[in-house]
């Protein structure tokens, strides 16, 4: 995976994610409109075969895009690290 930023301004940050589809785009996507502070955040691929994600974040300027992103991934830390424990208690450890 590799993040390319390309445009940034206190309230919007427009990045590329190489690599990724929509799989991990939509998590992404819904970790940030949880967030209060954010107003918009969506992704476009234009084309599925040739074409990365391009993710568009946008807040109400109470916090920096970039802010708003860290809190968005550790979110989606936190439900990964939940889900594995629930899948522990129901399936038991991995041996």
């Amino acid at each position: 995976m590799e993040l390319n930023v390309l445009s940034k301004d206190d309230r919007t940050l427009v990045f590329e994610l190489k690599g990724e589809g929509h799989t991990f785009c939509n998590v992404l996507r819904e970790a940030l409109l949880k967030d209060k502070n954010v107003v918009f955040a969506a992704y476009r691929i234009d084309h599925p075969l040739i074409s990365s994600p391009v993710f568009t974040v946008s807040t109400d300027g109470s916090k920096s895009p970039e802010e708003a992103l860290r809190e968005a991934v550790n979110r989606i830390l936190t439900f990964t690290k939940e889900f594995e424990e629930a899948a522990k208690k129901v399936f038991g450890e991995a041996k």
